[in-house]
């Protein structure tokens, strides 16, 4: 589908909202991609040099996914990315350093001019919700360095410091800086390599980049521009500003307050960005960074905006229930409207901007429609669940259809390797004219008849009118790729032992531990050889060659009051006989406790099975295959008559919550009571009222244990759980006392 097709970019105008409709999962990527291109065109035309378009995703998944399609759909278009920070509203953690890096070096970009009109912003609708530094200040934070320039190292750790840069001892991740004599290496938000300074006096003589495993220089650099890690300035204008703001909002009783004490002190304490405001003049949104900018929502971004509003209120009203309870340690929050977009705010961004709404769904009454025509990919599952069809003859009958149709057909592969499997395995079964494709425009030059094979990573494939992409978890139900293992190379022990220092303590496989005194070049039968010297007890040396490496590791303990072992002594290899022999004895006593588990009997708990379906109804989503294995395991496990041993494992969002309901529920019903135990008094909240949603109308008494209940509630609480009319607690560890 072509943007000169259906003219999008001439129908967007502020005050008047386009809805573009029958735009599946998948086909956004294409969609935004034609949209950007039309609007960079006429922006060549005036001669702009600002971005062509804002996208915003419901969250972080969505911006990747999108980000992937747009590689593939229209990888001349520059991607600028601004992700939301990976903590809760009203944290006590700050975010990922990684994170507000790149944030950083996306506003940096932005304040300078730097994206041009072929580039398209992704972010999602938490980044956009939440106030930044202001775009004058983000300009003028950069440093400019090059060789010859008349700058000291120390003023550039000053800088470093101020800016956000962790101190390491070898630079790695981004955001890191380390100090070796004359040369400083460093790693710039934004850069594809860390870089290397090399300082004579005043004057900075090179900047080279290098590679992070290898420690190794890979070139040298003209120039480099460096923009801060950090949202948060700790200079001295930053600290003064931020202890007068910080009197101000929550008066003059600072005494005993971690935050005050460490900003005081220049450091940096934990969650320090979450009070930004007070360090700042002033403060901007990403809608400041690109004014005017022509912005396209994805479905369910507005929905989303919504869930967030509430999140915020939420987390803002615990956090004062907590200061007013006055609870230890002390956290003061600033109110929302000073760290986040309003609804009203947000609206009125919405109706200030040229805006594009897509919705996968028709939309008859939409004044402002266009219409995209894509629908989503057909879906083989049938084919895989039924024994007698034989899956990937069906696949290339319908890429047969699809050709006979008149539309190009793109198969799209995860990675490389499953690419390759899955040409193979569809031109045994007859489709041969099978083609890589490395971009939509490849594709579309590709002769009629000819398949596509493409590396895309889509969740679903879609069709338009004239194309369809089939996406390898359409054909597999799975992905072919599977994350490879990482084999450690000899360059990953190299880089591991760069980090080193003259006298640090390593362990030797054979010898034990010894003290690195450096490297020395050893000649050996008429060659030199550069060997590692390590010392040992009573003076005794060890010059082990650079190629035998592996037999080094680091001492990883405390080195205070470490003993060097003796070379040749057997005070090593009795230690590690002692360490196989403990080892052995620790596997046998576990042995022993799980043979005594399946000795043992417990009560078999079941649950009626209509109450049980209708509690599992009541569950919002589709349950995921991992979540199914794991509800059926431990409903078994709870009707087995065995003690139970087992550990749910899972990230954020990954459903562990409803396998714990189900297990609740199934355990109540049986008369028996369920604590709870959560790591903190915000989760104990939210749990409870998860846990009182789901089981409403149900013959449960549901409690809930922790600094945020009152004296009488949690009074209440600890009658109920004695006397057994508390089916449920949810509680923090406090559950675990002895009261």
């Amino acid at each position: 589908m072509k943007a000169d097709a259906i003219s999008p970019a001439a129908r967007l105008s502020p005050g008047r909202a386009l809805t573009i409709a029958g735009v599946p999962d998948g086909f956004e990527g294409l969609i935004v991609a034609d949209l950007a291109k039309s609007i960079a065109s006429i922006a060549a035309r005036v001669k702009s040099e600002h971005p062509s378009l804002l996208v915003l995703c419901r969250d972080a998944e969505r911006m990747a996914a999108l980000e992937r399609a747009l590689q593939f759909f229209a990888p001349e278009l520059t991607r600028l990315i601004f992700p939301a920070w990976d903590c809760l509203p009203y944290d006590r953690v700050s975010p990922n350093p990684a994170i507000s890096a790149q944030r950083m070096a996306t506003l940096s970009r932005l304040a300078r001019a730097e994206g041009k009109s072929n580039a398209i912003v992704l972010s999602t609708i938490n980044a956009c919700l939440q106030r930044v530094p202001a775009r004058a200040a983000v300009g003028a934070q950069m440093l400019a360095l090059a060789p010859g320039h008349a700058v000291g190292m120390s003023e550039v750790m000053r800088w470093l410091e101020v800016n956000g840069f962790a101190r390491s001892s070898t630079v790695r991740d981004v955001g890191e800086y380390a100090v070796r004599g004359g040369i400083l290496d460093l790693y710039a938000p934004g850069a594809p390599l860390p870089v290397r300074l090399d300082f004579f006096g005043d004057t900075l003589e090179s900047i080279r980049s290098f590679d992070a495993e290898t420690q190794r220089t890979t070139g040298p650099m003209r120039a480099l521009d460096l923009v801060p890690t950090s949202e948060v300035q700790l200079s001295e204008e930053a600290r003064r500003r931020f202890r007068l703001a910080y009197a101000e909002a929550f008066g003059g009783a600072t005494k005993g307050d971690p935050l005050y004490q460490a900003v005081s002190e220049g450091r940096r304490h934990g969650g320090l960005e979450h009070w930004l405001p007070l360090f700042a003049e002033t403060l901007d949104t990403l809608f400041d960074y690109l004014p005017a900018m022509p912005l396209v929502l994805e479905p369910l971004v507005e929905e989303a905006a919504r869930e967030r509003f509430a999140q915020i209120a939420d987390y803002y009203g615990a956090r004062k229930q907590a200061l007013e309870a006055n609870q230890t340690p002390i956290y003061r929050p600033l109110p929302p409207e000073r760290l986040y977009l309003g609804e009203s705010e947000w609206r009125k961004r919405l109706d200030g901007v040229a805006l594009a709404r897509l919705t996968p769904f028709g939309v008859p009454d939409e004044k402002n429609l266009l219409a995209a025509g894509g629908k989503p990919g057909r879906n083989f599952a049938s084919e895989r669940a039924d024994e007698n069809k034989n899956l990937f003859d069906a696949a290339v009958a319908h890429v047969r259809a699809l050709q006979g149709e008149g539309k190009r057909v793109v198969l799209a592969a995860w990675s490389e390797g499953s690419r390759e499997r899955l040409g193979h395995v569809l031109s045994d079964r007859g489709l041969n004219d099978l083609r890589p494709v490395d971009s939509w425009n490849a594709a579309l030059a590709l002769p009629k008849g000819a398949v596509g094979l493409a590396v895309l990573g889509l969740e679903a494939g879609f069709e338009s009118a004239d194309a369809a992409i089939i996406s390898e978890q359409d054909v597999l139900g799975d992905r072919l790729a599977r994350p490879q293992r990482r084999h450690r190379r000899a360059q990953d022990f190299i880089a591991e032992l760069t980090s080193l220092s003259a006298g640090d303590l390593v362990i030797h496989v054979d010898h034990g531990i010894g003290r690195f005194v450096g490297l020395k070049a050893i000649e050996a039968l008429g060659a030199a050889h550069d060997c590692l010297e390590l010392h040992y007890a009573e003076g005794s040396r060890l010059f082990l060659p650079v190629e035998n490496l592996e037999l080094l590791s680091r001492y990883g303990s405390d080195e205070a009051g470490a003993e060097l072992d003796r070379l040749g002594g057997a005070g090593w290899q009795s230690r590690k006989a002692r360490m196989k022999k403990r080892v052995l004895e620790m596997a046998e006593a576990l042995l022993r406790v799980a043979a005594q588990r399946k000795l043992r009997e417990a009560p078999k708990l079941t649950a009626p099975a209509a109450l049980f379906e209708e509690f599992c109804t009541r569950f919002p989503y589709e349950e995921t295959d991992d979540q199914k294995v794991a509800i059926e395991a431990v409903i078994d496990d709870l009707a087995a008559g065995r003690p139970m041993d087992r550990l749910i494992c899972g990230d954020v969002g990954f459903g562990k919550t409803e396998v714990a309901l189900r297990a609740a529920f199934v355990t109540a019903m049986n008369g028996k009571q369920v604590a709870v135990v959560v790591p903190t008094t915000l989760l104990a909240r939210q749990h409870f009222r998860t846990f009182s949603d789901r089981f409403r109308g149900f013959p449960v008494n549901l409690a809930q244990a922790s600094r945020l209940v009152s004296s009488a509630e949690l009074g209440t609480a600890k009658a109920g759980i004695r006397d057994g009319s508390v089916g449920i607690v949810v509680g923090t560890h406090a559950l675990l006392g002895k009261s």
